[in-house]
């Protein structure tokens, strides 16, 4: 694979053969980042679990204190009074049935998170083929099937992301933007870090987490010490 010639000067900061602390490791991804645009920094956790089974599987969310800088798009699916209610907390797209066509036939997307009241599951279902594989079908351990749609919607828009395990058994997670200050960085990665060392699964033998990386969209990624992340 061949790399730009930014890339190739980004990667040329970062020592391949070291383990960095947080703290530096936020720094570098800041300085190594030279797109044109403002570039997620994203964390990349390869675990020791084996999601094919049921007891090893990892999924959550957690709302970082500063957010991910990103606007996000929230459809929420619900009804009559919770209808209303989602659309007063701020919902960008709110419906029912009317919505199924528009999502698997005209292969409308235009929203980053999906809510739903429990009692919408099953028409919600009937889009898992579509929702599914792209991340986005409601789960009430994300906080996303829920009575409570003014609590899911704000915390969604404060800065909430769901962390799941890939078919890999890595989890990929935004924590912020490279315009962000290394402190609110650091801020960011910490509550994350916090939330994952915390779901870690009881029937887990060995090592939970084999290696933490951290990278910006087009930079080269930093590897992080994993010892000083659970220590």
């Amino acid at each position: 694979m061949k790399r730009g010639k930014k890339y190739v000067e980004a990667a040329k900061l970062v020592d391949r053969a070291t383990l960095y602390d947080a703290a530096d490791a936020i720094a570098l991804v800041k300085k190594a980042a030279a797109a044109k645009f403002d570039e997620t920094v994203e964390v990349h956790i390869r675990t020791g679990c084996d999601g094919r089974h049921a007891d090893q599987q990892i999924r959550g969310a957690v709302v970082l204190p500063h957010g991910t800088g990103k606007t996000v798009r929230i459809l929420v699916f619900a009804k009559g009074a919770k209808a209303d209610e989602a659309e007063a907390a701020g919902a960008d797209f709110v419906g029912a049935e009317e919505l199924i066509p528009k999502i698997q036939n005209e292969g409308w997307l235009d929203f980053d998170v999906v809510v739903a009241t429990p009692d919408m599951m099953g028409v919600v279902g009937r889009l898992g083929r579509v929702l599914g594989p792209k991340g986005l079908m409601p789960n009430p351990k994300a906080g996303t099937v829920t009575m409570d749609v003014t609590k899911a919607i704000n915390d969604i828009k404060a800065g909430k992301i769901e962390y799941r395990l890939d078919k890999t058994n890595i989890i990929h997670v935004p924590v912020g933007k490279v315009s962000f200050t290394e402190e609110q960085l650091a801020d960011n990665f910490q509550t994350l870090m916090d939330a994952i060392i915390k779901a870690r699964p009881a029937t887990l033998k060995g090592t939970f987490l084999k290696s933490v990386t951290m990278t910006s969209t087009m930079g080269p990624g930093v590897k992080l010490n994993v010892v000083k992340l659970v220590g």
